[in-house]
């Protein structure tokens, strides 16, 4: 007798390419079926995935969706292949999956420092908008009734965090939730400007309480939390501080989570007016990190392929570890993470 899907949110964080492993997870849930999916939170990268879920999964169903994140990120790599950004000969030889031998990335992330993009692009050309519109049907999204659907952006001008509903989704919207400042003008929606996601909510949680019928959260994390030793080099250290600044949202969040739990079952909080949520992080540090920054913007399918496969197994791994655990408890111990030891798994 089959098992009966339970119900979980997914949230999905922005990392660039490293995206292409978030595919790889939502495609080996979605194939596996033992989870139904509630209510997805995307930022940046994870908001392009959680738009050509929705469309795919409005068209039809799971193997929809599939079927859709595969043609978008087939798109993403095709649109790129005149790119000057792209590894050297002698990467390829050592299987090396970053940038950092190409001169042009040296160049283009130099420029970045000096001037900005209404200096060096004041046409505000985004091919990248152009790749997402073509690729991504926005009606269907909108229609899309299979789950909630959150996408997170930066408001630049009060410095908080906007959740845009699926219910009014726009390309301009997930092209907002993508805008790293170094590389595009804010994206302008309603008179406001907007940048990332990633520096308010990485991906947000808050959307979900109370909202979606379950409290379990599956998060999908691409960004490293911890990574050891101080980092040197120029682009050592500018990445660290981004992988630190875009994972402190969510790290705020899960603080806040972990806060209430304990308060929950110290009796302190009434459990009848509060919740406890169950939180749950597939993630697979251990062959992300040492990709390092440059390869976020390598999106060669041979790497994408790669990401997506390493994505699958990470999932068939955790489902087959965790899934009894969905509904009944937490595999991460919020607690231990907060107190320096590090995401302490707990079963």
């Amino acid at each position: 007798m089959a098992q009966k899907p339970k119900l979980v949110n997914l949230a999905l964080q922005g990392g660039g390419s490293h995206g292409a492993f978030t595919w790889g997870v939502l495609d080996r849930i979605l194939e596996d079926g033992r989870l139904k999916l509630a209510g997805v939170s995307g930022t940046s990268a994870g908001a392009m995935n959680a738009v050509a879920l929705a469309d795919g999964f409005t068209r039809d169903g799971p193997e929809g969706a599939r079927a859709a994140l595969a043609n978008f990120w087939r798109a993403m790599s095709d649109g790129a292949k005149n790119s000057p950004l792209k590894r050297m000969p002698i990467d390829v030889l050592m299987d090396n999956w970053g940038l950092e031998n190409n001169p042009m990335y040296h160049v283009m992330d130099s420029l970045s420092r000096v001037a900005s993009p209404y200096q060096l692009n004041p046409m505000n050309i985004n091919p990248l908008r152009d790749l997402v519109e073509e690729s991504i049907d926005f009606d269907m999204v909108r229609k899309c009734n299979a789950f909630k659907l959150f996408i997170s952006a930066t408001n630049v001008e009060s410095g908080t965090v906007k959740v845009f509903p699926r219910e009014a989704l726009t390309v301009d919207m997930v092209m907002a939730s993508a805008c790293l400042p170094q590389l595009y003008q804010a994206v302008e929606i309603d008179g406001v400007p907007y940048w990332d996601g990633g520096y308010m909510g990485n991906p947000s949680l808050f959307p979900f309480h109370g909202k979606t019928g379950t409290d379990d959260i599956v998060v999908i994390q691409v960004n490293p939390i911890e990574r050891k030793g101080a980092p040197k080099t120029p682009q050592e250290i500018q990445n660290r501080m981004n992988e630190i600044s875009f994972n402190g949202s969510l790290l705020k969040e899960l603080r806040g989570i972990d806060f209430v739990d304990r308060l929950i079952r110290q009796g302190k909080l009434s459990g009848d007016d509060y919740r406890q949520v169950r939180v749950h992080i597939i993630e697979n540090q251990a062959e992300l990190k040492p990709l390092g920054a440059s390869s976020k913007v390598n999106v060669e399918w041979a790497f994408l392929t790669k990401l997506r496969d390493m994505g699958r197994d990470t999932a068939t791994r955790w489902l087959d570890e965790n899934f009894a655990a969905i509904g009944e408890r937490s595999t991460v111990d919020l607690h231990a993470m907060f107190q320096g030891t590090g995401a302490e798994h707990q079963g």
